[in-house]
């Protein structure tokens, strides 16, 4: 994050301390956890140990941080963090997250401290700066990466009594999800476990004219997510297949052209695609939609039915329809959104020919 990222979430931090007559923002909890990951890139660099530690306290008293991590502490990061924020600030109400971890409560409680709830960490993380958008890219382009590499796989199988076979061995759902995390990561992502293949002959080998689902959520290098899935068909039959891809295609433009004109909240995003897929003649057919922002989470706010679709925010917006029973048409895309004016993240090609996505 930059400085003026560091602005937003201090200057956020600051007037829920004045509103709530608190004297510090705490948190504590392991590197990895998005919160903390979040807090301690606007803590000056001096405050944050880079060696990565296990687990860490931090404050924010409205002007400075204060950082403890237990590879400084002799004992619980939380109760010299504790200690020092009494030095600091004396003892008050301290606004926590409401997920902050029991035993590090109890280290500010006995210090002295009372504490109160609040979700402006996580309020402030929903909109994105440039440079979490760029993140976000980074990532959604080694996501890219990997649904391509699917498709070159699949592109190049032959058909062998209905199955898939490349390189003379058949082409199953492990063989083509390692594909696609080699592609990851060799485009400077990490696959993090979210590469799924789903097809209707579940583990068995991969057949032609069936719907193939590829989906994954892989980590760029800072720890920002992507999210992209496609629905890759091999020899397709067409019929009510293309009609349901046309279905969910047309939604995801409905959608960014419902985003470029106003703010709609999640549960309107997700009406939206719904109403246009069933608008398809899929009245009666089991359909999908979820929308979530992604960040350092694979969902994170907006998410919530209320939660509004605004400017500088960043969603993966889902739609799938079960056009045939245990056949599913699925995509999934992120969209960032600015001031009348949204844009899809390193997409590739949504047409379920697999040579398409390699043009």
């Amino acid at each position: 994050m930059t400085d003026g990222d560091d602005t937003a979430l201090e200057a956020a931090l600051a007037t829920a301390l004045d509103s709530r007559e608190a004297v510090a923002f705490v948190h504590a909890g392991p590197d990895r956890d998005p919160a903390i990951r979040y807090c301690r890139s606007s803590s000056s660099p001096s405050a944050v140990d880079r060696r990565g530690a296990p687990i860490r306290a931090l404050a924010f008293d409205g002007t400075r941080w204060l950082s403890v991590s237990s590879a400084d502490s002799a004992g619980h990061p939380a109760a010299d963090l504790a200690s020092g924020l009494t030095d600091r600030v004396g003892t008050g109400t301290v606004l926590t997250p409401a997920r902050i971890p029991h035993d590090a409560a109890l280290y500010l409680e006995q210090a002295g401290f009372s504490l109160a709830s609040t979700d402006v960490v996580e309020r402030t993380r929903a909109t994105k700066t440039d440079a979490e958008r760029d993140h976000v890219d980074t990532a959604q382009a080694a996501a890219a990466a990997g649904v391509r590499r699917a498709a070159s796989v699949l592109a190049d199988a032959t058909i062998e009594d209905g199955r898939l076979v490349a390189s003379g061995d058949a082409v199953t759902p492990d063989r083509l999800r390692r594909a696609v995390d080699e592609a990851i990561i060799a485009a400077g992502g990490f696959p993090a476990r979210t590469t799924t293949i789903t097809a209707t002959d579940g583990d068995a080998a991969l057949r032609s004219g069936a719907p193939i689902v590829v989906a994954t959520a892989p980590r760029g290098p800072t720890g920002y997510h992507g999210g992209l899935v496609r629905t890759l068909v091999v020899d397709s039959e067409g019929g009510t297949e293309r009609r349901a891809h046309v279905a969910v295609t047309q939604a995801f433009r409905s959608v960014q052209a419902m985003l470029t004109a106003d703010t709609e909240s999640v549960t309107a995003v997700e009406a939206d695609l719904e109403a246009e897929v069933r608008g398809f003649g899929f009245g009666e057919h089991p359909i999908e939609t979820r929308v979530a922002g992604v960040g350092l989470e694979p969902a994170e706010r907006p998410r919530d039915g209320a939660d509004e679709v605004e400017p500088d925010t960043v969603v993966r917006v889902e739609a799938a329809v079960e056009f045939e029973p245990d056949r599913r048409i699925r995509l999934a895309d992120v969209l960032a959104v600015r001031e009348h004016e949204v844009e899809w993240l390193a997409p590739p090609s949504r047409s379920i020919e697999p040579s398409a996505l390699l043009e």
